[in-house]
């Protein structure tokens, strides 16, 4: 009897394996490249005193806008479901646009942030109406800019300075996806979280191929 168990644990584990990684094929797949070239930062200016970019970081970025307090919701959510799982990542980080002016509400907004956790990777930037309305323009989304410069959406921009998301060919009925809404829990958990893990993944991955092939020169 524990003969046929064992041969039947051995037969069964294998294929329960297969299926649980095959429902869960868009955690293993790379997070596709949606726009291959956004915008730099050039042209914005740091809350901190250190140089914020793009480059060879994984960047979730949003939009703030000038009417900062309706958006301290997302904020809390994005830092609660992200931010806290992912910032131990060293080449991730959060970058937050602002119009000049949000200078004091942008620290008061970080203040309370770093009463929960490390703020370290959580970067705002200023900028120009005009230049705010080029950065997002540039990610060339279905999404607008609300008359406050803002938008519930963030995005993930990676090391390259590409947008990825979800191009809808993953799975059946399944539409793009361009952001992520920020003001919705669910949203953050149930896709952008999985997205973010991708991505992460992904670079991980590169990291140890590189060091593997350099090992072998």
């Amino acid at each position: 009897m524990k003969k046929f168990l064992v041969l039947g644990v051995l037969f069964v584990l294998p294929l329960v394996a297969y299926l649980f990684f095959a429902s869960g094929v868009h955690n293993f797949a790379k997070l596709p490249v949606l726009n291959e070239s956004i915008e730099n930062l050039k042209n914005f200016e740091p809350l901190a005193k250190k140089e914020v970019s793009f480059s060879d970081k994984i960047t979730v970025l949003g939009f703030l806008g000038k009417d900062i307090h309706n958006k301290q919701g997302n904020a809390f959510n994005l830092n609660q479901k992200i931010y806290k799982k992912n910032y131990g990542f060293r080449d991730f980080q959060f970058v937050m646009v602002l119009p000049y002016g949000s200078e004091n509400a942008a620290k008061k907004l970080l203040d309370e942030l770093d009463n929960i956790t490390d703020v370290s990777e959580w970067n705002f930037v200023f900028g120009t109406p005009e230049s705010i309305k080029a950065l997002f323009k540039s990610l060339k989304t279905p999404h607008q800019l609300d008359d406050n410069l803002a938008t519930q959406y963030v995005y993930i921009v990676d090391k390259n300075g590409g947008l990825r998301g979800r191009d809808g060919n993953l799975k059946e009925n399944e539409s793009k996806v361009y952001g992520y809404d920020a003001s919705s829990v669910a949203d953050l958990s149930n896709v952008m979280s999985d997205d973010v893990k991708v991505i992460l993944a992904e670079y991980r991955l590169a990291l140890k191929k590189y060091k593997a092939d350099r090992k072998k020169k």
